[in-house]
C-alpha cells in the first residue's frame, strides 16, 4: 500500500478523533489511535501522510505521520 499526503481539516485533541483532506479532494477519518505519535495530536492545517483502510463506516487514516 502507498502514502497518501493531505492536509488536516480539524483535529479534536480531546475527542481524539478528526478529518483529514486529500490531494484527490477528499475527507478521510483519523482516529489517536491511527496517529504515529498520538500523544502529540494533530493542528489543523498540518501536511501528513497516511495509508487508508477500509472501515465499516468507511475509509480510515492509519500510520498517519506529520511531514
Amino acid at each position: 500500500m502507498s502514502f497518501m499526503e493531505g492536509k488536516v481539516k480539524w483535529y479534536d485533541g480531546v475527542k481524539g478523533f478528526g478529518f483529514i483532506h486529500t490531494k484527490e479532494g477528499k475527507d478521510v477519518f483519523v482516529h489517536r489511535t491511527g496517529i504515529k505519535d498520538a500523544q502529540f495530536g494533530l493542528e489543523t492545517d498540518q501536511t501528513v501522510q497516511f495509508e487508508i483502510k477500509e472501515s465499516d463506516r468507511g475509509p480510515v487514516a492509519f500510520n498517519v505521520e506529520i511531514i
